[in-house]
């Protein structure tokens, strides 16, 4: 150990006077009594540290300046330690040196977790996933077909379309459940249940059922060339993963999302999920844990949480005892199993819960806003507002700062798009219930200047046939449909991609579900071949590619 010689400085004291002014540190000898032994070890790491960062600093500037050779390099490095009079510091730093500079050469771009920052500038913080569980039809909202309408009741075969159901164009399909009732072909043409209009400065033609986000169409960017590959509801996951049933199970895009950014708002969970999830896809974090599973919130200020409210008869502060002496005992069998994942989740889970009790249910508590406001979200009627609450929360979730933000509508079952029979009343119905809530969160978040920073996409796992199936329904249709995105970087008042005149292919700019997902992480600034994991390839298709003719 170095002791200080309180008369005169000894050769210890004087290579540390040395080195803290080499360093722009100064320090009087009475600074040294007090810091004592632990003080000046501490100096000595904090010295190693900064003499290794300058020197490295330093060497890149005459490499970069002068390219000078490995020789030379390796020299001036030397004649640095060796004036540097720091003996065994001098020995360490050196090592250091040596030990940085070969794993760099060796492993230039070795894997390393995420941060919690964005590996480029962002242009969005936050997102909305608006999914619509059944299958909405492209041609009854987002992509009209006139020629639905005008070859109605012919087989597809009597029209100038019969190439579209040549095999090798539907060959894509991956068929889950083998002869199902739905999910077939549907061969007589079935006409356009509801008509089209011109929204906007762009021009853009949609369903008379979406007058509210007609409204909205110039901030609106709409992709009507879209594929998917599971012909049954499975395509739910698969819209969410970007994996099919079939190839097992995969972390959602939520997920990634959870895994790559960091928090903004430690008393809020920063991927959440509001609506009901069938049990295929009730997940998400998968073989990257459970920590990054959504947090299910329900919106009701009295229990917006399952077990999140506090014991009877407990106040807050014996409540925050007992999270305290449970965490205690949670970390030391954290360090007992360090690599249990599902410990870790738990742990952090735990203490997140105890905050999410005030935070969440202030966040839910809708009587702060307006009455115009809840008036705009279609609180007032009974048609709108239980997905207009959801609309509302989830605006107030991203004031917050979470991140992700995944609300369901109509799960269960198939989901109530499913519109095998009666389209008509089904998709006028839904589209009651959620076009209203959609557009006034478009305009709520672009008045308080939230748009710009929030992607909000409103999608399905499929569109729906341009044949009949029985008397009034559309079946299940992977081949082409639509979805649309707003916010966040995304252009407005844009369309991108083509279906053919019926609507049965996509054949321009075709999209598979994971360039969603690739546009999304392109806008928060995330590359998803950054957060793949050691022993966990991922597939091209799994990243997907940014549409940026949008961006």
């Amino acid at each position: 150990m170095i002791r200080l010689n309180e008369q005169r400085p000894n050769q210890n004291d004087r290579r540390i006077i040395e080195l803290a002014g080499w360093l722009g540190i100064e320090i009087t000898r009475r600074q040294f009594r007090i810091l004592g032994e632990a003080g000046i070890m501490l100096l000595f790491a904090t010295c190693q540290h900064d003499l290794i960062s300058r020197h490295r600093r330093q060497l890149m500037s005459r490499r970069s300046t002068h390219h000078h050779s490995f020789v030379s390099s390796d020299r001036t490095r030397r004649s640095f330690i060796d004036t540097s009079c720091l003996g065994f510091t001098g020995l360490v730093a050196a090592a250091l040196i040596a030990q940085e500079d070969r794993v760099a050469a060796d492993h230039p771009l070795e894997w390393q977790a995420p941060d919690g920052f964005p590996h480029r500038i962002p242009k969005a913080k936050s997102v909305i996933w608006l999914f619509m569980n059944g299958g909405v039809s492209q041609a009854e909202s987002f992509d009209p077909k006139p020629a639905l309408t005008k070859y109605a009741g012919k087989s597809i075969n009597e029209t100038p379309f019969a190439d579209v159901q040549n095999p090798e164009k539907l060959k894509l399909a991956r068929v889950t459940v083998v002869n199902d009732a739905n999910g077939q072909q549907r061969n007589k043409l079935y006409p356009l249940q509801v008509g089209f209009r011109k929204y906007g400065q762009s021009g853009i033609e949609l369903s008379h059922w979406v007058p509210h986000v007609g409204g909205c169409i110039d901030d609106i960017a709409v992709i009507r060339s879209m594929y998917t590959t599971d012909d049954n509801h499975g395509a739910q996951t698969q819209f969410h993963s970007g994996r099919h049933m079939l190839d097992g199970e995969f972390p959602t895009l939520g997920a990634w999302v959870h895994y790559g950014l960091g928090t903004l708002n430690d008393n809020l969970p920063q991927f959440i999920s509001m609506g009901k999830r069938e049990y295929w896809n009730a997940k998400d974090g998968h073989y990257l844990g459970p920590a990054h599973d959504a947090v299910p919130i329900q919106v009701d200020p009295e229990n917006p949480l399952d077990y999140g409210k506090s014991a009877t008869g407990l106040t807050h502060a014996q409540q925050k005892l007992a999270f305290d002496l449970v965490g205690q005992l949670n970390r030391l069998k954290g360090e007992q199993y360090p690599d249990d994942a599902s410990l870790a989740a738990r742990i952090k889970a735990y203490e997140l819960a105890f905050r999410m009790q005030s935070s969440v249910p202030e966040t839910l508590d809708l009587s702060s806003e307006t009455k115009s406001t809840q008036d705009s979200y279609g609180l007032n009627d009974p048609e709108t507002r239980d997905f207009g609450l959801q609309m509302l929360a989830a605006r107030r979730f991203v004031e917050r700062g979470v991140r992700f933000i995944q609300v369901q509508h109509g799960a269960g079952g198939a989901g109530v798009w499913d519109a095998h029979s009666a389209l008509k009343v089904n998709h006028e119905k839904n589209f009651k219930a959620v076009d209203q809530p959609i557009a006034a969160l478009l305009k709520d978040l672009k008045q308080r200047g939230l748009l710009d920073s929030t992607i909000v996409v409103f999608a399905s796992e499929f569109g729906r046939t341009p044949g009949t199936q029985g008397a009034d329904g559309r079946d299940h249709h992977i081949y082409g449909f639509s979805v649309w995105m707003a916010g966040g970087g995304i252009k407005g008042g844009v369309v991108h991609g083509v279906t053919d005149e019926i609507g049965f292919h996509a054949v321009e700019d075709r999209h598979y579900v994971t360039d969603v997902h690739a546009t999304i992480l392109h806008q928060l600034g995330l590359d998803s071949r950054r957060l793949e994991i050691p022993d966990r390839k991922r597939l091209d298709i799994d990243h997907g590619l940014p549409i940026l003719a949008i961006v």
